[in-house]
């Protein structure tokens, strides 16, 4: 009987450290979500509400994590220089992943020909199922406009990562150059960001209610109809992005000798948040806590983990041109390599202008139909049932790129602890500890 006990207490032990995981929370409320969404639709639909506040506790810690992580570790950089040495590899980084993937999803949608077979008729198209929103079309203008806020505290009390991102820049900048004067501004913000970490913590906590408000939502909205309606699209979008994560970043990372099985595994809990919530922002202050803890500094992590979710979105890349060929396939219109490219071009100016829209991707596609000039507007109501599906894709890359992106800089700058990664990659444990997260102050100061 005691012997029976005694065997039977490691595996009690097993099974309250999965459930107290919370990719393992996030994965069992995923299953109920998507049964209720299918025994009870309606039941399904009024959930949304429980995504929607989760949606909205992250970005209201969002901004104080960018604030802080940003302006410590300018504050504490012994050269400025390097603040901008970071800033342009990344920009160069963005550029050419970016560039890389939309010509990974021409290539695809050249050869498999998703939308060929459809033969819509234009005059059939009802212009109505196009979202309002998808009509703002981004403009460079607009883009700057976003950089620069009303006021200096209105930057960090509001919503707009660009605009908190560049007022953390100068805000730590000018701790830096104030010096002793400016150390007790600079203690107390280190202190706040102690707090402000902890918060992140209770409210990832709540991710498995997003996560099943989320999921029964979607299936109860879209069901099997949208995906029997335009599956091929989906399956072969799906593809490209599991061949872009494995081929594409998994090259990167073979290239920084580090494993990118291993990333996802420790990154688990956030890319599920992401892919049930399809909200990049809904993991960024979780995310920027993880790879401090991977051993990269907190300037670099700071510079890139922000302007990542802005500038490097590889699997909207990846979608924005599928899509576009897919539109054009399926209403008929041969668009040759020299107009594809064109097309390209103009996604690589407009996307960078959808910094924190939601459903910006969508937008970034509306505009790029309405500059070429070759394909119906209208032509949108063809894929926007199925866009929250093929935003799964989406997000997953970009959260996992952007992480990638912050090791090669990092690595590039020579701020990284490749000893503390393999340590942590290699693990079998998939997260630490939440105290550690809360708590840990790995990098910080680098």
């Amino acid at each position: 009987m005691t012997s029976t006990t005694t065997a039977d207490r490691p595996q009690r032990s097993r099974l309250s450290r999965l459930i107290a995981e919370l990719w393992f929370q996030v994965v069992l409320a995923a299953v109920l979500g998507i049964a209720v969404g299918i025994l009870a639709p309606g039941l399904g639909e009024d959930l949304k509400p429980l995504n929607d506040w989760f949606i909205a506790l992250v970005k209201m810690i969002v901004i104080p994590v960018v604030f802080c992580v940003v302006t410590t570790g300018f504050a504490s950089m012994d050269n400025l220089r390097k603040a901008g040495r970071i800033g342009v590899k990344a920009i160069g980084y963005f550029l050419v992943l970016s560039l890389a993937s939309m010509l990974i999803g021409l290539v695809v949608a050249n050869i498999f020909q998703p939308g060929s077979s459809l033969h819509v008729d234009p005059s059939s198209l009802n212009a109505d199922d196009v979202p309002k929103t998808a009509t703002e079309h981004a403009t460079f203008t607009g883009f700057i406009s976003s950089l620069i806020p009303a006021s200096l505290l209105g930057a960090i009390t509001g919503d707009a990562i660009l605009a908190a991102l560049m007022v953390s820049i100068v805000f730590g900048a000018a701790l830096n150059m104030a010096g002793e004067e400016g150390a007790p501004l600079t203690r107390g913000i280190k202190a706040l960001s102690d707090v402000v970490f902890r918060i992140v913590g209770w409210v990832m906590r709540l991710a498995p209610l997003g996560t099943f408000g989320a999921l029964a939502t979607v299936v109860a909205t879209y069901g099997a109809e949208s995906l029997q309606q335009l599956g091929y699209l989906i399956i072969l979008f799906t593809a490209t992005c599991v061949i872009y994560v494995l081929v594409v970043l998994g090259a990167i990372m073979r290239a920084c000798r580090l494993s990118l099985f291993g990333l996802i595994r420790f990154l688990k809990a956030e890319l599920l948040v992401a892919l049930s919530t399809c909200s990049s922002e809904a993991v960024l202050p979780q995310l920027v806590r993880k790879l401090e803890i991977l051993g990269i500094g907190r300037p670099v992590v700071g510079i890139v983990i922000p302007s990542g979710f802005s500038f490097n979105l590889d699997g909207s890349a990846v979608y924005l041109t599928m899509a576009s060929l897919f539109l054009a396939q399926a209403m008929g219109i041969d668009l040759p390599w020299q107009q594809q490219l064109i097309m390209v071009g103009v996604m690589m100016l407009t996307s960078k202008g959808t910094a924190g829209i939601a459903g910006g991707a969508f937008i970034v596609l509306a505009s790029t139909v309405t500059a070429v000039g070759h394909i119906p507007l209208a032509a949108l109501s063809l894929i926007v049932g199925i866009d929250r599906i093929l935003n799964e894709g989406r997000v997953f890359i970009n959260v996992l790129g952007n992480a990638v992106a912050t090791i090669v800089i990092g690595k590039w700058e020579n701020d990284f602890d490749t000893e503390q990664a393999r340590k942590v990659l290699h693990s079998r444990t998939t997260t630490p500890p939440q105290d550690e997260l809360d708590t840990a102050k790995v990098g910080a100061d680098k």
